[in-house]
């Protein structure tokens, strides 16, 4: 049977109790809903034993364009029961129902190259009017639910989440933390992330200015072989001023 998730074991050491322990970690990569997904009665049923068939914390490593939303719904929900604690780290791509599934993690961090994408649920019909009246009921009831997981994560307001599927949103590493899909943006050893708030790439007149004022302040103790002379900040901005006249 062809899985898309795989798992990988290692042994490590309680920090606490020096007792070794089991490490889990999950690589969800490629579609999620390949062909063995459509037998519901027995992979969801499979994924459930795997993931139970151990204990402790977990980390889940996902690059996945997405898929299928229901079997992403019951993974989504069978992570969030997990006893353990669920650390998500994206390092490719968590798009569509692949998003769905990384909100379940007690922790959600992104790789500084990594995108996460919602979007609006999509299907296929056939039929008369009737049948398609189904499909888009069937489909506005498929978004509620997938608008319920964002909101339990981020904290957003319904609506701009909403907002956000209809237009089909791609978020960087940065993006997403601030809208608070993710929680942090790993580092290069893809164990810590960036506890300070990421600095903005934009150019701002004021800020490079208030900068070289400091930068400027901290130069003005002038040592000499008599005396020392100190210049206030005025003083030094006069002088500034000046060469600034010159250039």
């Amino acid at each position: 049977m062809k899985k898309f998730w795989q798992w990988k074991n290692k042994k490590a050491m309680n920090k606490e109790n020096q007792e070794e322990v089991l490490e889990r970690t999950l690589f969800l990569n490629g579609t999620i809903a390949e062909e063995s997904w459509f037998d519901d009665d027995v992979t969801p049923r499979l994924f459930k034993e795997e993931l139970h068939s151990g204990s402790g914390n977990i980390t889940i490593w996902i690059n996945s364009p997405g898929g299928d939303c229901v079997a992403a719904a019951q993974i989504y929900n069978m992570l969030m029961e997990y006893k353990g604690n669920v650390t998500v780290k994206i390092d490719g791509l968590a798009a569509s129902a692949a998003s769905v599934i990384a909100m379940a993690g007690s922790k959600v961090l992104m790789s500084p190259v990594s995108l996460l994408m919602i979007h609006n649920p999509a299907t296929m019909a056939f039929g008369d009017k009737s049948e398609f009246q189904k499909a888009i009921a069937m489909l506005s009831e498929v978004k509620e639910s997938i608008v319920n997981a964002y909101e339990i994560k981020t904290g957003m307001a319904r609506v701009k989440i909403a907002r956000l599927m209809d237009d089909e949103s791609w978020m960087n590493a940065n993006k997403a933390v601030e809208l608070g899909f993710a929680d942090g943006i790993l580092k290069r050893n893809a164990e810590d992330v960036m506890e300070q708030p990421a600095v903005s790439m934009i150019y701002s007149k004021a800020v490079a200015v208030n900068s070289l004022k400091t930068k400027i302040a901290a130069k003005c103790h002038i040592e000499t072989k008599e005396i020392v002379k100190e210049r206030s900040v005025d003083e030094c901005l006069e002088k500034l001023d000046l060469l600034k006249n010159h250039i």
